[in-house]
């Protein structure tokens, strides 16, 4: 089978979109499956990588992140498509790449594959919880109904997670197919808790009490992350204990991020993290991870946290929500910095062996990267299958 993957929003300067996409690479490659990336950049380009290839079309830089590039001219992507004949095309997002995707004229099988909750991301961050998200849904009813005239011009629409895929149920895109994502389990362990590792990072958070709560935030900083919030959020728990935040992430938010976190004493900034298994010694070694995004679709970054036995606070709503479970972690309204303070409390005062002993337990739920492409990819060979016998009839 060939797969052609046309990625809108991948970078080699990106985060998540990256990482699955080099995980996709491998898993195909294994699964004997050609799989090819387009993916918009800097210039034409082609290589080869992990098992697959990267095609790059020329497009222009996304002005709130120049990490990023757009999709401006589907022709290059459709003359792509007319070369290498995939027998799947899948759409990596409602955008510019879905539709380049549903409009090529090749016979291959369709499938969209919704990683993102565009409605959730961008006005649910902005109105919500002033807002109630009911009525942010009802004000968006033009994007649903978009959504789906896009998806009846595919073969099959692809959810990351049961909770996404019952809200796409709700606005009327019908059967969606849930392929959960996966989690590299060797990469993350509670193996690698390492004492030395958790006091340098309260050294960096300005803390010298090993005493003191460690609570670690990772994400981009983007509005869904909300991390302004958890940073007061953070103010008000070490107003009466001694604590330190290590914040990883970048982003185009990274100036306001960084404004509230110089008005926060024991809030590090650490940027990007892009060693894995750095990353891993940072979760294993912090005593619990607070998320402030009410907007996931699956919560990659709190199923790493479980691997890594790392207690949990979470908003309560959204797929990290999902992932949660009171054996090993605490939820709280989303949006309410004084509701996750009170959280982050709830959660210091009980036993943290016990609760990284159940989020290891709980991890045991949470697919590998190979569970994850295993689904997806025979679920496409159904797709393409289904697709040459309609043609042969």
């Amino acid at each position: 089978m060939r797969l052609v993957d046309i990625s809108e929003f991948f970078s080699d300067f990106g985060g998540g979109v990256r990482t699955y996409a080099h995980q996709k690479l491998e898993a195909s490659a294994k699964a004997g499956i050609e799989t090819i990336i387009i993916a918009p950049g800097p210039a034409d380009r082609r290589e080869k990588r992990l098992g697959g290839e990267i095609y790059w079309v020329k497009s222009p830089v996304l002005p709130l992140d120049h990490r990023y590039h757009l999709f401006s001219d589907m022709r290059p992507v459709h003359a792509i498509l007319d070369e290498v004949s995939p027998h799947v095309v899948e759409g990596s997002s409602p955008w510019r790449g879905g539709w380049m995707a549903a409009q090529w004229r090749g016979s291959a099988a369709r499938a969209l594959f919704l990683h993102q909750d565009p409605v959730a991301v961008y006005p649910q961050s902005l109105f919500s919880p002033a807002i109630s998200i009911k009525t942010v849904d009802a004000m968006c009813f033009w994007f649903w109904s978009y959504l789906r005239h896009l998806a009846r011009r595919f073969d099959a629409t692809v959810a990351p997670s049961d909770h996404f895929a019952r809200r796409l149920e709700k606005f009327g895109i019908d059967n969606p197919f849930v392929a959960p994502l996966g989690v590299d389990k060797s990469a993350f362990s509670y193996e690698f808790r390492d004492e030395g590792v958790r006091r340098e990072m309260l050294a960096a958070c300005g803390i010298h009490d090993p005493a003191a709560a460690l609570f670690i935030s990772v994400g981009r900083h983007h509005p869904e992350k909300r991390l302004p919030m958890a940073i007061e959020a953070y103010q008000g728990y070490s107003a009466t204990a001694p604590a330190g935040l290590f914040v990883i992430g970048d982003g185009p938010m990274w100036r306001t991020v960084n404004k509230h976190a110089t008005r926060a004493p024991g809030v590090f900034i650490a940027g990007p993290e892009t060693d894995r298994r750095s990353l891993a010694r940072r979760l294993a070694s912090a005593d619990a991870l607070i998320h402030g995004g009410a907007a996931e679709t699956y919560g990659l970054v709190i199923a790493e946290a479980l691997s890594s036995g790392l207690p949990i606070v979470t908003p309560n709503i959204g797929a990290a929500a999902d992932l949660s479970h009171p054996t090993y972690g605490e939820t709280y309204a989303f949006g309410d910095a004084t509701a996750l303070a009170d959280a982050m409390r709830r959660i210091m005062a009980r036993d943290r062996a016990g609760l990284s002993l159940a989020a290891r337990a709980g991890a045991h739920r949470i697919n590998t990267p190979d569970q994850h492409f295993d689904l997806l990819f025979r679920h496409y060979a159904s797709l393409a299958s289904a697709r040459s016998l309609r043609r042969a009839a």
